[in-house]
């Protein structure tokens, strides 16, 4: 689900470079900057950073400190990725994904709109993006938590040993 998300998603990089260009070209070519344009670079940026990271997440891309992981048993490992799923990731995208629904909520309710002139309106479309990527990151999460308990305890097949840890 998360990889046909991502390769769709990743056509929004070529629309940021399409749009840095058009911006770059229209401000030093033609001296006209326009504020709709830089504000749809940071838009842009925002949803492929959000969407990102639940690809990294469920691609298992994510960065750890490689010097001590790689000298780590493989159980070891294991048990490190429990604690950090547990202890550390799900508790701060579950208080991210509670706060984000009443951030997203209250500009919608304003009708939010951007103080820049010319800027873009409906500020809550690009907010929503924030609850979406934690719900999808919890979504990741849970299932990188079930194949770690499987391979440490062998839940559910009673097998131990058959999930990707690594």
């Amino acid at each position: 689900m998360f990889e046909r998300l991502a390769r769709w998603l990743s056509w929004i990089w070529l629309a940021l470079i399409a749009v840095v260009v058009i911006n770059v070209t229209m401000r030093y070519l033609f001296g006209e900057g326009r504020v709709e344009f830089e504000e749809i670079q940071w838009h842009l940026y925002a949803v492929g950073f959000l969407i990102g990271l639940v690809t990294c997440m469920d691609a298992d891309n994510h960065i750890r400190v490689d010097v001590f992981h790689d000298r780590m048993s493989l159980r070891s490992r294991a048990w490190i990725e429990l604690y950090g799923l547990l202890l550390l990731f799900l508790p701060f995208v579950l208080s991210v994904l509670y706060f984000s629904f009443s951030f997203v909520e209250y500009s919608y309710s304003i009708g939010e709109v951007s103080d820049a002139p010319g800027g873009l309106a409906y500020r809550w479309v690009i907010k929503s993006f924030l609850p979406l990527s934690m719900f999808l990151l919890v979504v990741a999460g849970i299932s990188r938590l079930s194949r770690v308990t499987s391979f440490l305890f062998g839940w559910p097949s009673g097998r131990g040993g058959a999930a990707n840890v690594d």
